[in-house]
C-alpha cells in the first residue's frame, strides 16, 4: 500500500507549494479541491488544509463537511484552514487591524508539541492573512506566537479516537518560513507515520512496470517539442517498451536558434525512435500578414494538428497516444469550482477514426520531479535543466506580423542572452540557495553557498522582438532606424505567478552590447521589470 497524505486546496496561490514540500520530504500527496474528500481510501494517513483568498465570512467562501476527517485522520491547517477550524470548532476570527503581510519571529515555541519537535528559538516564518484568530477552537491550546499574533498555532491533541489537530496562521510552505520543511516532516512523518518511501527512482520502477501492463505489445505514438517534460516522458516510456515508441518532432519555423538539429542529435543519443519534420514552409506562410496574437496561436495549432496528424497516420497498428502532462498541468485545468481555466496541454484534434487512447507517465510529478526522474534515467543535463519555452514558440515573442528575416534577427538575439545566462556564474546563500536547490539544481553547498548560473537561478527567460517598433539610433556616423528588444527572465515555483529576475548590471550591460553590435536589425535593448500579476511572463 502507498501511504498519500492528501491536501485539500481552499484557492490559495501556494496549494502547489504544499505539496511539492511534502513530495520532497520523498512522502506521496495528492491535491484535491476542498470539497472532494476521498472518503474510502485506505492510503490516506492525513490531511491538509491550504490557504485560501477568502475570508472564512465571506459569502463565497468555500465550506467544508469536517464529520469525514475530524478524529479519522491527523489533520495540520494553514492559514485559512487554521481559521476555518477554529471558526467551526468553537473559536473566533476577526479581521485584524491590518494585514498581517511579511516576515515573522515566532515566539512562545511549545517545543512539546509534536508539531515544533526540533524548532528553533524566534525561528522566522511568512505571514499573510487579512483575519487572526482571536479565540482557538474547543479543547485547543495555544503553541506558538508572534510579536502581531497571540494565536500563531494552536494544537488539540486529541480531535477524536486520538487523532490529532493543528492550526497554524503562518505559510511553512514557502521559503521565507525557515524551518518550514521541518514543521511539515514533524507533521507527516512523526504525526501522521509517514515512511517516506517516495523517489524518482521508485517512481521509475514502478512506473516501468505500470507501463508494460497498460501497453503491452501495442505501439505508441508522442509528440516531442523538444523540452523538459515531453523528453522525459519518452525516456521513461523507451525504458518500458523500446522501439513500441515512435515519437514526431515538429519543427514550426520558430524555434530557438539550431534547436532542431540540436535537439534531435539529443533524442538520438537517447536512444529514441523520432521522426522529425521541417513544417516550417508550411507555418511560416500560413502566418504571412497575421499580428492578432490569438489568431497567430490558432493557425499554429490548426497547423501542428494536420502535419502531427499526417505522421501519425504513417505509424501502422498504433494504439496510445502519450503526453508529457505533469501533475500542475491537471490541478491548473479544473479550479475548486469545477471550472475549465486551462486546457493548452494536451494535443488535440487527432482523428477519432485512429482510437488512440491517452498514456500519461509523468501525469503524478511536479516540474522538480520530472528533472529527478530525468536525472535518474541519465539524461544530460542541459535536457534536464530547460526553461519552459511557449508552444506556438518565437511567434508570441515577436510583436506583429512574422517574417523569417524577423524569426532570424530574435533568434540571434535570444541566443545571445541565453548563452550569456548559462556563462554568468553567481554564489547564492540562505533563501534564495535553499530555493534553488529544492527546485533540483545540482550545486554543491560550500561555506553556506553554492554557485550557479543565472540561467538555473531563474525560472523562465526569453528575448522578445518589438517588430511594429522602430526606434532612433547611432551606429557610426549615420542614424538608424531599427528594432527594439526586449529581454525577460522570472522567478517563479509554478508559472502562476512570476517576479522579475534582478540580474546583475553587469551581465545586461553585456548582453546588451553583444545583442546590438552582433545582431543586424537590432539598435536597442530594453529590460522587462514587470511581474505576473498583473503583467504575463510572455508578452503576447
Amino acid at each position: 500500500m502507498q501511504q498519500k497524505i492528501i491536501i485539500l486546496d481552499f484557492g490559495s496561490q501556494t496549494t502547489q507549494l504544499i505539496g511539492r514540500r511534502v513530495r520532497e520530504l520523498n512522502m506521496y500527496c495528492e491535491i484535491l479541491p476542498y470539497n472532494k474528500f476521498p472518503t474510502n481510501d485506505p492510503e490516506v494517513i492525513g490531511v491538509i488544509l491550504s490557504g485560501s483568498p477568502f475570508s472564512v465570512y465571506d459569502e463565497q467562501a468555500f465550506r467544508l463537511d469536517m464529520s469525514p476527517i475530524l478524529g479519522k485522520y491527523p489533520v495540520l491547517g494553514i492559514c485559512y484552514g487554521a481559521q476555518y477550524m477554529a471558526y467551526t470548532g468553537g473559536g473566533n476570527v476577526e479581521p485584524a487591524g491590518s494585514r498581517e503581510y511579511g516576515r515573522q519571529q515566532l515566539t512562545a515555541i511549545d517545543k512539546s508539541c509534536p508539531l515544533f519537535n526540533g524548532f528553533d528559538d524566534n525561528s522566522q516564518v511568512w505571514m499573510s492573512h487579512g483575519d487572526t484568530i482571536t479565540a482557538i477552537p474547543t479543547g485547543a491550546h495555544v503553541v506558538a506566537s508572534t510579536p502581531q499574533v497571540e494565536n500563531a498555532a494552536y494544537y488539540i491533541p486529541d480531535a477524536g479516537n486520538g487523532k490529532p489537530l493543528f492550526g497554524v496562521q503562518f505559510h511553512p510552505e514557502v521559503f521565507h518560513s525557515v524551518q518550514g520543511t521541518l514543521l511539515l516532516k514533524n507533521f507527516v512523518v512523526d504525526v501522521c507515520g509517514g515512511k517516506q518511501g517516495w523517489s524518482a527512482a521508485n517512481y521509475i520502477e514502478t512506473t516501468v512496470k505500470e507501463l508494460r501492463e497498460q501497453i503491452g505489445s501495442d505501439r505508441v505514438i508522442l509528440g516531442l517539442s523538444g523540452g523538459v517534460d515531453s523528453s522525459v516522458c519518452a525516456v521513461l516510456l523507451n525504458r518500458a517498451i523500446g522501439d513500441q515508441l515512435t515519437c514526431i518532432f515538429v519543427d514550426h519555423g520558430m524555434l530557438r536558434k539550431n534547436e532542431f538539429s540540436d535537439v534531435m542529435k539529443d533524442y538520438e543519443c537517447l536512444g529514441l525512435n523520432v521522426i522529425g519534420v521541417d513544417a516550417s514552409d508550411k507555418f511560416l506562410g500560413d502566418l504571412e500578414g497575421v499580428t492578432e496574437p490569438e489568431k497567430k496561436r490558432k493557425i499554429i495549432g490548426r497547423d501542428f494538428v494536420e502535419v502531427f496528424n499526417a505522421e501519425a497516420k504513417k505509424i501502422k497498428d498504433a494504439r496510445w497516444l502519450a503526453q508529457g502532462t505533469i501533475y500542475p498541468d491537471r490541478i491548473e485545468s479544473l479550479n475548486i469550482t469545477g471550472k475549465v481555466i486551462k486546457s493548452h496541454h494536451n494535443v488535440g484534434g487527432l482523428p477519432e477514426e485512429m482510437h488512440l487512447s491517452l498514456c500519461e507517465p509523468l501525469k503524478w510529478l511536479f516540474k522538480d520531479e520530472v528533472r529527478r526522474v530525468g536525472r535518474e534515467l541519465g539524461m544530460p543535463e542541459h535536457l534536464i535543466t530547460r526553461h519552459p519555452f511557449p508552444g506556438p514558440g518565437l511567434a508570441v515573442r515577436i510583436l506583429g506580423a512574422i517574417t523569417r528575416e524577423k524569426v532570424r534577427v530574435l533568434q540571434d538575439a535570444d541566443d545571445i542572452y541565453i548563452r550569456g545566462l548559462r556563462d554568468y556564474k553567481v554564489k547564492l546563500s540562505g533563501e534564495e540557495a535553499r530555493s534553488v536547490l529544492a527546485a533540483g539544481v545540482p550545486a554543491n553547498m560550500e561555506n553556506g553557498e553554492i554557485e550557479v548560473s543565472l540561467y538555473d537561478q531563474i525560472w523562465q527567460a526569453g528575448a522578445i522582438l518589438l517588430s511594429e517598433v522602430r526606434s532612433v539610433g547611432v551606429m557610426g556616423d549615420e542614424r538608424t532606424y531599427e528594432n527594439p528588444v526586449a529581454l525577460r527572465a522570472v522567478t517563479s515555483t509554478d508559472a502562476m505567478t512570476a517576479d522579475w529576475a534582478h540580474l546583475p548590471y553587469d551581465f545586461l550591460a553585456q548582453v546588451s552590447n553583444d545583442i546590438i553590435n552582433k545582431v543586424k536589425g537590432v539598435n536597442r535593448v530594453c529590460y522587462d521589470i514587470s511581474s505576473k500579476p498583473p503583467a504575463t511572463i510572455e508578452w503576447e
